[in-house]
Order: structure tokens, then C-alpha cells, then sequence
């Protein structure tokens, strides 16, 4: 039930938003910055040993990662294609589709009785490969329809991720002691940051939801179920067992759809930023509901 309460939240606050957007759209400039905290606590959270843990199950590590800069930025763009969204709406899409893993999936990889070790070094790697990856596929897909600024977003992306992460890691190596004290209240820390920065990016939003909000919420949802189907059944068919095809599965459905908020807003307008604010909701909801049902049967 815990795992609930993020969206449930998330959803209610994005209500408020909806019907207060003054509130809200002044807080436009925090998005970054929350952003960064978000980052700064996955960091914490790591250790060099993490990082060497990417040397172990190569192949599982090598199948997910590849799926998740294969099959998610595909299906962000035929979906996009699909659907007839707008530019802003399918670089949006694409910024989600050609996002890292996110951290939440190794939440729902522990609930889901799958590889955490295995979910937590897909996220690291991904994460790290993103920061070239995610500006080159977005040019690569769109960069004809809508001017990508690839090298700019190369640049964000190296403040926004690789910075703090680094200074979490370091943190986390020399004050560990007190990292243990305040590794708890971290998740919360890091939900909270999300939850503000969704209703943010709702109350920039409210009159393209009105006109656009149907369809964006089919496309996020077929786009997140296409990388939960496709990470289960491709790890199935080569040969890799249940508790892998799990952590495979929600590491690729699951993204860092906070990271895409911030660079649409930044480069593409708020109208971008739609598809990966209704994504940090919906994978967490489709995550929680996966996550249970994998559970009881392993429980059985």
C-alpha cells in the first residue's frame, strides 16, 4: 500500500493545480533546482561498490540498458506519429522515451521480488549513458521537425545529473555515518521534489490539457506498457529467468520522466513538458499494481 500513496498524492496535488494554477506557475523557476536535489539523493545513496556491481550479469545489464534506448525512444516516436501530437508534445515524448531508467524502479524491483542489485546498476548505467544518449537520440528522432539543441542539453544534462550524483557519491564516501542517519528520510525527500514538480508542470499546462490531455494520457500509457511488455517478454524468449525478466521489465517501463520535465520546459516550452509529468504519475501507478501482483504470486 505504501507504494501507492506517491501517485495518490501526486494526482491529488496535480487536481489542486489544475483548479489553482496561480498558485503554482510562479514556481516555474524551481523546477531545475528541485530536480538537482532529486539527483543529489540517488547519489547519496550510491557507493563505488555500486558502480562496480555494473561488472556483474552482463548480459542482463547489457539487454536492459539496450531496450531502453531502443525500444523506448521508438515507440515515443511512433506513438507521437500515431497519435498526430503537436512538435512540443512528441519532444516530449521523445525527452521520456530517451530518458534513463528511474530510481523508483529499483523500489518496485524489491516489492516485485526481483534483482535489486541488478535494477539498481540498470539505473546507474543508464543514467550515465544518458547524458550523451538523450540528447543525440532526440536530434536523431526529431531533429528535422524541431530544432534539437543537443550540445546545450549535453551541457544541462552534465549539471543537472552527472554533478550532483557525483557529489552524492563523494558525500556518501566520506560521511557515511551520517548518510545512514538520513538515508530514510531520502525517498521522501526525493517523492516530495517530484510531486512539486508535476503540479508545477499541470499548472503550466492547464489549457493544453483541456485541448490535448485525452490523447497525451493514451500515449503515455501505451508508452509505458510498451517498455513493461517488451522488457518481460524479449528477456523471456532469451532464456533469462522470471526474477530477471522482472527487474528487466519495470527498469525499462519505469523512467527518469522528472530529468524530461526539466529539459522540455528549458528548450521546448511547457506544452513538452505534459507527457513526462503524466508519465511520473502513471509509472508509478502501473509500477505499484505490477509490483503487487509479482509479489503475491511469489509469495504463493
Amino acid at each position: 500500500m505504501k507504494t501507492l500513496i506517491f501517485p495518490i498524492v501526486a494526482i491529488v496535488l496535480s487536481v489542486v493545480a489544475y483548479m489553482f494554477p496561480g498558485g503554482f506557475t510562479p514556481l516555474k523557476g524551481y523546477i531545475v533546482p528541485l530536480l538537482v536535489v532529486i539527483m543529489l539523493g540517488m547519489g547519496i545513496t550510491l557507493s563505488i561498490n555500486d558502480f562496480k556491481q555494473i561488472l556483474h550479469k552482463k548480459k542482463a545489464l547489457s539487454l536492459g540498458v539496450a531496450m531502453q534506448f531502443i525500444v523506448m525512444p521508438l515507440a515515443a516516436f511512433v506513438i507521437s506519429k500515431l497519435f498526430g501530437f503537436s512538435n512540443e508534445v512528441t519532444a516530449g515524448m521523445m525527452l521520456v522515451g530517451t530518458s534513463a531508467g528511474g530510481t523508483a524502479s529499483n523500489v518496485m524491483t524489491y516489492l516485485a521480488k526481483g534483482d535489486v542489485a541488478l535494477s539498481v546498476s540498470m539505473t546507474l548505467l543508464s543514467t550515465l549513458l544518458s547524458i550523451v544518449l538523450m540528447p543525440f537520440l532526440t536530434w536523431l528522432y526529431i531533429g528535422q521537425e524541431v530544432p534539437v539543441p543537443a550540445m546545450n542539453m549535453l551541457i544541462s544534462l552534465i549539471k543537472i545529473m552527472l554533478v550532483p550524483i557525483i557529489v552524492g557519491v563523494l558525500i556518501n564516501t566520506f560521511f557515511h555515518k551520517l548518510v545512514q542517519k538520513i538515508l530514510p528520510a531520502l525517498p521522501i525527500i526525493s517523492m516530495a521534489a517530484i510531486i512539486a514538480i508535476i503540479a508545477i508542470v499541470v499548472a503550466l499546462n492547464v489549457k493544453n490539457i483541456q485541448t490535448v490531455g485525452i490523447l497525451v494520457v493514451i500515449g503515455v500509457i501505451l508508452h509505458n506498457t510498451a517498455g513493461l511488455v517488451c522488457g518481460y517478454v524479449f528477456s523471456k524468449m532469451l532464456g533469462f529467468d522470471e526474477k530477471t525478466a522482472r527487474t528487466v521489465a519495470i527498469e525499462v517501463g519505469m523512467q527518469n520522466s522528472g530529468l524530461s520535465v526539466s529539459l522540455a520546459i528549458k528548450y521546448f516550452g511547457s506544452l513538452a513538458a505534459l507527457p513526462g509529468a503524466l508519465f511520473s504519475i502513471w509509472h508509478n501507478i502501473s509500477g505499484s499494481i505490477l509490483s503487487s501482483i509479482w509479489h503475491h504470486k511469489s509469495s504463493k
